[in-house]
């Protein structure tokens, strides 16, 4: 082989192998070289937009990446959806003024920076997330306070009804009434022992339960001296006339056999 033969074929092999390298380079960003490009390089390529979900749905922007503007506004749309719906459930709850701010700073999100519009909607995501578990926090308490208003307000009507209905076992009517329920139920006395009974009554207190006797310190409808007495029914003896009349029916039974005979110990002697 001649010299000039040799140096050709060399040629041909240097060739080709920066060929292959500058294929296997082309591979990491370079261009290989070709006829037109006026270098063995080229114009290197527009860097990837690479766009990663985090955990908390979210997008991560690569450093030298950009977002598509379409990508920036449906998260923007997202954002702004959501955190509306938390500002309505928490208003007259807990102060929204931050999240109204965030919300106002994507109100022009169509003509900002896609990475600008993510920054605003990650800050508004925060504040809404904020908002929202405080929002939950009140609910309960408004929950609790309405449960304990509620049971107060039944208390409190409880409390009214049963002292309506007090104050008309009070009266002379109503201490009758009670009476001659008992006599009937506990003791099996008519309608005549209940006569005398009223009779009785009517002459030692005119069944006033607040009736008191100055001269021997006689007390109620029956007239138990001294009052104290009748605390062997309840404590509630000076102001409650059904107590009293319990006290007086069982003092009659156990003194005078029934009501008549007590009302005649009374007529002869003048007490009972």
């Amino acid at each position: 082989m001649t010299a000039s033969r040799r140096r050709a074929r060399r040629g041909r092999v240097i060739i080709a192998s920066c060929a292959a390298s500058l294929a296997v380079v082309a591979g990491t960003g370079f261009a290989a070289y070709s006829a037109t490009s006026g270098s063995p390089f080229g114009a290197a390529p527009a860097p990837a937009t690479t766009v990663t979900p985090s955990t908390d749905g979210r997008l991560s922007v690569h450093a030298g990446s950009a977002v598509t503007k379409a990508t920036a506004n449906t998260e923007a749309e997202m954002a702004i959806a959501s955190a509306t719906q938390v500002a309505r459930e928490a208003r007259g709850k807990v102060d929204t003024k931050q999240l109204t701010t965030s919300l106002a700073s994507l109100s022009d999100y169509r003509s900002l920076a896609p990475d600008t519009v993510l920054a605003r909607v990650a800050t508004t995501k925060d504040v809404a997330e904020k908002v929202d578990a405080q929002t939950t926090v009140a609910e309960q308490r408004i929950a609790r306070e309405k449960a304990t208003a509620a049971k107060n307000a039944a208390a409190a009507e409880a409390a009214r009804v049963a002292a309506e209905k007090q104050a008309q076992a009070n009266t002379p009517a109503g201490a009758k009434a009670t009476a001659q329920a008992l006599m009937a139920s506990q003791y099996g006395w008519g309608s005549d022992q209940f006569s005398c009974l009223s009779s009785l009554w009517t002459k030692e207190s005119g069944w006033s339960y607040t009736a008191y006797n100055a001269n021997g310190g006689a007390t109620g409808i029956p007239q138990a001296l001294p009052g104290s007495k009748m605390a062997s029914v309840a404590s509630d003896w000076q102001t409650n006339a059904t107590t009293q009349v319990i006290w007086g029916l069982r003092y009659i039974q156990g003194s005078y056999g029934t009501p008549c005979s007590a009302w005649a110990h009374s007529q002869a002697n003048n007490w009972y």
